[in-house]
């Protein structure tokens, strides 16, 4: 390539959590005739905060350091142009604008205009909790129909912290745990088939970062919604199942569903038969004789299946 010319790729803006360190990452070019000058030996790092005066804004220095300098290293090899940087212990005081110097052999110096500005925060970013049905992913809470493969993700930076941050999960009993790591994130499953017992349920995952002086938390949750066919149906009697002819008598269904029950139907059993009686979650005898006496089976149903109940009335 002919006539190279100075350049650098830095990001814009970092995020660094105050006790913890940062990296600015960073690569950088400089005009070919300095590259036979630019050894390993022989290459020196600035960084510059707030202005690119070199005494006054000067913070770093790879060959030099000062006692006023911020702790930290140089990771990147110069020499291949790689001016990643670590700084230790951040504080308040690293809240600023930052310039890379290079400075070499056979005159070469430069500052480079670029810069990476970084924010220092008291408390970690929540990490991100995201929902897969199937494999797919899913916004806005959707329901979740009992019996799918669910998925629930949680991500969050890694930023700058040894030992790394942990990622844990709330109201997980026996739910297995799947968890990778790369190299600036963190990851952490909970893989597992829903059911009703899930309904309602809030996940709640928690990243801890292990610093100096004392941990720092940060959470994210979500709630699952699943959507079930009819469970715990069951038929109630007032005042009993075993009543005096000419009494009255109230059946009543009650079933756990969701969405709720769409119908519950009655119907009673007669000579072998099955008769349909009505529907409604109550049936009412107001005065019963010898005929009422039998088996009644109260079915209820919403758009994902039914399930059936039965009481004996007996009449006295």
């Amino acid at each position: 390539v002919c006539c190279r010319d100075f350049s650098i790729s830095l990001p814009k803006n970092i995020e660094a959590l105050n006790g913890s360190c940062v990296v600015i990452k960073c690569t950088f070019e400089i005009q070919d005739r300095y590259d036979k000058t630019l050894t390993e030996s022989d290459a020196t790092g600035l960084w510059l905060k707030d202005g690119t005066h070199g005494v006054d804004n000067q913070v770093f220095n790879s060959s030099n350091p000062k006692p006023n300098h911020f702790r930290g290293k140089i990771t990147g090899k110069l020499h291949k142009k790689n001016c990643t940087t670590i700084f230790y212990n951040i504080t308040s005081n690293h809240k600023g604008i930052f310039y890379f110097r290079i400075e070499g052999s056979g005159g070469l110096k430069w500052t480079y205009k670029n810069s990476s500005s970084i924010n220092v925060i008291d408390s970690p970013p929540k990490p991100t909790v995201q929902l897969y049905v199937e494999q797919k992913e899913v916004q806005d809470q959707e329901e979740v129909l009992e019996g799918s493969s669910v998925s629930l993700r949680c991500s969050a930076e890694t930023l700058c912290s040894s030992p790394p941050p942990t990622l844990t999960w709330s109201s997980t009993p026996r739910i297995p745990l799947s968890e990778s790591s790369r190299l600036q994130e963190l990851i952490s499953d909970l893989n597992f088939t829903a059911t009703h017992r899930q309904h309602g349920v809030t996940f709640t995952c928690t990243i801890t970062y292990q610093l100096q002086d004392k941990n720092k938390t940060a959470q994210n949750n979500i709630t699952l919604h699943v959507q079930y066919s009819p469970k715990n149906t069951s038929v109630s009697v007032i005042p009993s199942s075993s009543v005096l002819e000419g009494s009255s008598v109230t059946l009543i269904c009650s079933s756990d569903a969701d969405p709720a029950v769409l119908n519950y139907t009655w119907s009673r059993e007669s000579e072998g038969q099955l008769e349909q009686l009505q529907t409604g979650d109550t049936l009412t005898f107001n005065r019963t004789d010898r005929k009422h006496r039998g088996w009644y089976h109260c079915t209820a149903q919403n758009q994902h299946g039914s399930q059936n109940s039965s009481v004996m009335l007996d009449i006295q």
